[in-house]
């Protein structure tokens, strides 16, 4: 079974510096149609105006994955991580115990575009922790480049749930497939251009909870598409 979230249904936040799309019930925005998809809490698609961003708050009991699209994020956090996140990199905060952290546009004259994902954890009140890598355009062609699982297989980042991030980089009509274990769901995010999964078409910010498929074929529908795939358990 296949259900599309189309990207003009999510839920919105403009806060001038901030233009946030939500996927998931998120703050003030409530949907009991949309609060999670399995283990998958929260895809924020947010865009920071320069100067613009989140100052420090805390968090507890979540994994939260950033994916830069476009521009460049400043992070800090209580755990002594941080850095400048900018497309091609992908950034791990394991919440767990509890942790505050920032983000900030890190530049004064260019908007920044990213995903900020929640997934819930296997268990609570674990030890908090972050790690940050880039996987270079070239990875993530043609392919999907797994960036967060539970093992670290293949160089991805580590993730205390029974779920793996898969990012994949297509050019028109390039195709990959999935295969989806019994009793597992995915979920495909499209953050740039657009795709056709299993013959439905998604636009940029649409998503698709598939449920019930054994695999999944997706083929790139334009001259650049950007997408995720989470597979959960």
């Amino acid at each position: 079974m296949l259900t599309i979230r189309k990207s003009d249904d999510r839920g919105a936040t403009d806060l001038g510096w901030l233009d946030g799309k939500h996927t998931f019930s998120f703050g003030e925005y409530h949907d009991p149609r949309h609060i999670h998809f399995r283990t998958l809490r929260v895809i924020n698609d947010d865009r920071v105006a320069p100067g613009g961003g989140f100052p420090t708050h805390p968090h507890r009991d979540m994994e939260i994955i950033t994916y830069v699209i476009s521009g460049a994020l400043e992070h800090k956090d209580s755990t002594g991580g941080g850095g400048v996140i900018r497309p091609g990199d992908v950034q791990m905060m394991s919440a767990g115990s509890g942790v505050t952290h920032s983000e900030f546009n890190h530049s004064e004259s260019e908007p920044v575009r990213l995903l900020q994902i929640w997934i819930f954890p296997e268990q609570k009140r674990l030890d908090p922790s972050y790690d940050q890598r880039h996987f270079a355009e070239a990875e993530r062609a043609g392919t999907l480049r797994p960036v967060v699982t539970p093992d670290g297989r293949d160089g991805s980042m580590v993730i205390r749930q029974d779920a793996s991030i898969y990012a994949s980089v297509l050019a028109s009509g390039e195709r990959v497939e999935h295969a989806i274990g019994d009793g597992r769901g995915v979920w495909v995010q499209v953050a740039v251009g657009g795709v056709t999964v299993n013959g439905q078409s998604l636009a940029e910010g649409d998503g698709l909870a598939v449920e019930d498929e054994r695999s999944l074929e997706i083929v790139g529908g334009a001259e650049r598409s950007e997408v995720l795939v989470f597979d959960l358990a």
